[in-house]
């Protein structure tokens, strides 16, 4: 798993400063501290201090496959009020984590005039980029579910983005994230370990069952009103 900068480069430097990761994986002596610096993003950031365990060869390449899409009809407000506490229905788990941007992100726009300075080309540096840390919220939709079905429950929710597994784990992304949140599958009850079979293949045959099954039951429905409207005329011809 290779290091995602953009949600661990806080985190990381504060522990890479107290030294609280400085070891290797095979000698681990750090490992309890940097487990506790790192905090709930260990699993996330420990690639980036290499100290993650051997990823298992035998996971389902779904999980690594995703679609996403932005959203453009968003609501910020209301998807942090869904997501600032856990949900009692077990419908979604949110997970929250502190990402840098580039102050610049944040800031109006620059003044129309233009305006040059000179310098020796000896003095010349680099300015280091100013930096803003803000809170970014994911949250990841328990059951399996189709990819239309994960950009409807997204879009419901305010989230300004979705990320949709090929295991058929759907991740609904806030607003102050990283380019369509993360990219790992962390659905709780999805994918079903039992059934190896492509979750992408099946969901999708369902939902096609399902509307084949609405539809013949509204032409039932259809012929039956028919029906009865030619008995009745006959009965008051009569």
């Amino acid at each position: 798993m290779a290091c995602n900068e953009a949600v661990c480069a806080s985190i990381v430097s504060k522990c890479m400063l107290t030294q609280a990761c400085n070891c290797e994986l095979r000698n681990c002596t750090c490992c309890k501290d940097c487990f506790s610096c790192l905090s709930y993003l260990y699993s996330e950031c420990c690639s980036c201090v290499d100290l993650c365990p051997k990823p298992n060869v035998s996971s389902s390449e779904l999980s690594r496959i995703s679609q996403v899409e932005v959203l453009p009809d968003s609501v910020p407000e209301l998807f942090l009020v869904l997501t600032e506490e856990a949900d009692s229905l077990d419908r979604w788990t949110s997970l929250t984590f502190p990402t840098d941007f580039d102050a610049s992100v944040f800031k109006g726009k620059p003044d129309k005039e233009m305006k040059y300075k000179t310098i020796n080309q000896e003095q010349e540096v680099i300015p280091k980029k100013e930096t803003i840390t803000v809170n970014c919220t994911v949250a990841y939709l328990s059951q399996c579910v189709s990819w239309q079905k994960c950009k409807a429950s997204c879009r419901s929710m305010g989230a300004s983005a979705y990320r949709w597994f090929h295991d058929a784990c759907c991740e609904c992304v806030g607003h102050n994230c990283p380019p369509f949140g993360v990219d790992d599958s962390r659905c709780s009850a999805c994918p079903d370990t039992d059934d190896d079979e492509d979750d992408e293949g099946v969901f999708e045959e369902e939902e096609e069952f399902d509307l084949d099954k609405a539809e013949e039951a509204a032409m039932g429905l259809a012929e039956e009103a028919n029906r009865e409207t030619k008995e009745a005329k006959s009965k008051f011809n009569m």
